[in-house]
């Protein structure tokens, strides 16, 4: 995946995180406390898949070296 693209995503799905706490906690409690409840445990789920989603590639070729890689020993 583009950096940009997992940025975008990471972005999106922590904002959808937001919103299901907000509604949830203001709003739907009111009338059911249970929708509450599951809305409030998939907010939790949430902000670890989007720290995937924005690690995806982060390692592959076009990432540009972090320094702390061994160099290679000739044979």
């Amino acid at each position: 995946m583009e950096r940009a693209t997992r940025r975008r995503a990471y972005f999106w799905m922590m904002g959808t995180c937001v919103v299901l706490i907000l509604l949830a906690w203001n709003l739907v409690r009111l009338w059911s406390t249970t929708a509450a409840v599951v809305m409030t445990i998939v907010a939790a789920v949430i902000p670890p898949a989007a720290a995937v989603v924005a690690n995806l590639g982060a390692l592959d070729r076009s990432a540009p070296a972090a320094g702390d890689e061994l160099p290679r020993r000739p044979r």
